[in-house]
């Protein structure tokens, strides 16, 4: 089962895109405090999202930077080869 929960502050207003056939997807990225500290400090992942038809809408007409969402999608993970050299990448479709 792939299915992620997460809760966290958007880190800036989210990008609304539409593909050549007219889906709307929209990409924002979501800051998750981890439960532990280092040293006194927060740890935080920054975790790439992206939503498609109604929830992009919903996401480009009412969040803003700094509000506190939960989503629940899965992870999407892709790969790609640039100068010859292997990328991997994953996100988080909503």
């Amino acid at each position: 089962m792939n299915k992620v929960i997460l809760i966290g502050r958007l880190v800036a207003d989210p990008e609304l895109r539409h593909t050549q056939s007219g889906t709307a997807l929209c990409r924002y990225r979501l800051a998750v405090d981890r439960p532990f500290k280092k040293e006194g400090q927060k740890n935080v992942d920054f975790l790439n999202c992206l939503a498609w038809n109604k929830n992009a809408e919903f996401a480009s007409r009412h969040l803003r930077k700094g509000t506190k969402i939960a989503v629940e999608g899965h992870i999407k993970t892709d790969n790609f080869e640039k100068d010859g050299v292997k990328h991997y990448t994953f996100e988080i479709e909503v």
